[in-house]
């Protein structure tokens, strides 16, 4: 089942939870010594961060696919570690970054340092509203991956947060591939707590065979996958990457949204549940693909009214960073959340990077 590791960080203690957050999830990763190492101290240090320079915030801990499903390497799981606040902000975001810029009283490592140590790494901050920062860890690779294709200049990303402080969300996101098809799936489960946090898993784990087949035909062998379940809320959205075309098919309330150029479209799923009442009739979308889409799913955990903003579009931020920028602000004390909710978007690879 998707583990979560969801820490306030309000106060010096919860550092220390953080920290062992982090080597947790370092262990199901399957990271060595020198790379849980590594987690942990990335983890601490912006743990520290929402400290000294937020007031507080959230970190979110846990263990995700990488960012781009590079040939070879589909199978890589890595340690993600995502810090959301509402405090001011940084103002100049490059210095925050550059070497000999330390937080106050923290390990003295920096976020330029987290960057460098870190296999992805990104952050949004604008004062006034607060700062989002995703970092992942990873093992070391073991040898070089296979030459690039057009399933190399897509990636993913996503935030899973568990009702109430749970050790385990209903929720589930997972992307797979096949050749030139890169296929974004988020399910959850009926209701919250381990049965639903088990049917979701189970729609990840069926997904992995379904990743050369329509949106369609995924949607037909998860239901097969999660009968005797709870059942669950899927959407699959999948990218044709050499024809540059956008397939989706959803069953239950997934929220969908495309954005094209700056204006954003819905995806509309069939009423229903995986696993327990599929349509009998499942209907796919299809859109263009190129390199100003943006496709975020989340769950109905966020508020039925949220409304993207121009940074939800972005294509040069991580997907995560996105991902998580759109929980912090579709929710606020006055619109507690009351469901797990999870955020997956899949975006191009900005044309200046590898």
């Amino acid at each position: 089942m998707p583990r979560v590791w969801d820490v306030p960080v309000h106060d010096s203690t919860r550092v220390r939870d953080v920290r062992v957050a982090a080597e947790q999830a370092a262990a199901l990763a399957g990271l060595d010594e020198r790379r849980t190492a590594t987690a942990a101290l990335v983890a601490t240090e912006l743990a520290t961060n929402l400290l000294k320079h937020a007031g507080g915030g959230r970190v979110l801990i846990d263990v995700v696919a990488p960012p781009v499903l590079a040939g070879g390497r589909d199978g890589a799981r890595l340690v993600q570690v995502t810090t959301v606040d509402h405090g001011p902000g940084i103002a100049d975001v490059p210095a925050a970054l550059g070497d000999g810029f330390t937080t106050a009283r923290s390990l003295g490592a920096g976020l330029g340092t987290c960057a460098r140590l870190s296999d992805h790494f990104d952050l949004h901050s604008v004062p006034g509203r607060g700062t989002v920062v995703a970092a992942r860890i990873g093992a070391v690779p073991d040898g070089p991956a296979a030459e690039p294709g057009p399933a190399d200049r897509v990636r993913a990303g996503g935030v899973n947060l568990p009702f109430g402080g749970a050790q385990y969300s209903g929720d589930a996101w997972a992307w797979v591939r096949a050749g030139d098809l890169v296929t974004l799936m988020l399910a959850d489960g009926l209701g919250h707590g381990p049965e639903a946090a088990h049917a979701s898993t189970a729609a990840v784990e069926a997904l992995r065979d379904a990743a050369h087949v329509t949106p369609a035909d995924a949607l037909r062998r998860l239901d097969r996958a999660l009968t005797g379940t709870r059942g669950a809320a899927v959407a699959v959205a999948q990218v044709d990457t050499r024809a540059g075309v956008l397939r989706f098919a959803g069953v239950g309330n997934i929220g969908a949204r495309l954005c094209e150029g700056g204006t954003w479209r819905h995806l509309v799923s069939r009423p229903g549940i995986i696993g327990a009442h599929r349509p009998t009739t499942l209907r796919e979308e299809t859109a263009d693909w190129a390199d100003d889409r943006v496709l975020v799913l989340h769950s109905d955990g966020l508020p039925s009214r949220w409304t993207p903003t121009p940074e939800t579009c972005s294509t040069t931020a991580d997907p995560a960073v996105t991902a998580a920028v759109t929980l912090r602000d579709a929710s606020s004390p006055a619109r507690p959340v009351r469901d797990d909710t999870a955020v997956a978007v899949l975006a191009p690879v900005p044309p200046d990077r590898p």
